[in-house]
């Protein structure tokens, strides 16, 4: 049915599609449904390569996510690795509370990690107000895990152009916020 839709509307696309694996985007965002890559930065299929998981996050030992950004960054050449969180994530919510959640306690310990890194920043904040500010510095915490992966430091190393952007998108109204961006510069400047 989809298929059908598109091939009326432009006979072409699939023909194009097929034939184009140059995204110059890696998109690495949540896995909520609400939060469609291509639909949120108006990118047609096969200009953006797209990570999912809960709660957007990236760590050392996820082969998997770490898998994605090698083939992004060493075979599609991608030029900007976008980090995107978003408000109302239930993978935040759920590292927030005191609860049992089986298995995926395992993955929100990473995220419970940002707020035992940040605990001043939030004493005599509401729930809501706890909530996105841990969206927005899980964000951040996620760009300096990418940053210092193996992979994007090799990249900058060898004078790629690579940038990493920490976005955060409101479900609520669309919008796109800009928290954090991470190229060779910062970090070399950062480390010197």
């Amino acid at each position: 049915m989809w298929a059908t839709k598109i091939k009326e509307k432009d006979p072409d696309f699939f023909t194009r599609l097929s034939k184009q694996k140059a995204p110059k985007y890696l998109w690495i965002g949540c896995s909520d449904s609400r939060v469609a890559a291509n639909q949120i930065i108006n990118l047609q299929p096969g200009e953006v390569f797209v990570h999912r998981n809960i709660a957007n996050v990236v760590v050392h030992t996820d082969l998997n996510c770490l898998s994605v950004i090698q083939y992004a960054v060493e075979v599609l050449k991608v030029k900007h690795i976008i980090l995107c969180g978003h408000y109302d994530c239930g993978g935040i919510k759920a590292a927030l509370e005191n609860n049992e959640h089986g298995i995926i306690d395992n993955w929100l310990g990473h995220i419970k990690d940002v707020v035992r890194f940040n605990t001043e920043k939030f004493k005599g904040l509401e729930h809501e107000k706890q909530l996105d500010l841990l969206c927005e510095l899980n964000v951040k915490e996620q760009v300096t895990n990418i940053c210092n992966t193996t992979i994007v430091r090799k990249a900058w190393k060898e004078e790629k152009e690579l940038t990493v952007h920490g976005w955060i998108y409101s479900i609520k109204n669309g919008v796109l916020k800009h928290l954090d961006t991470c190229d060779a510069r910062k970090v070399d400047n950062h480390l010197s």
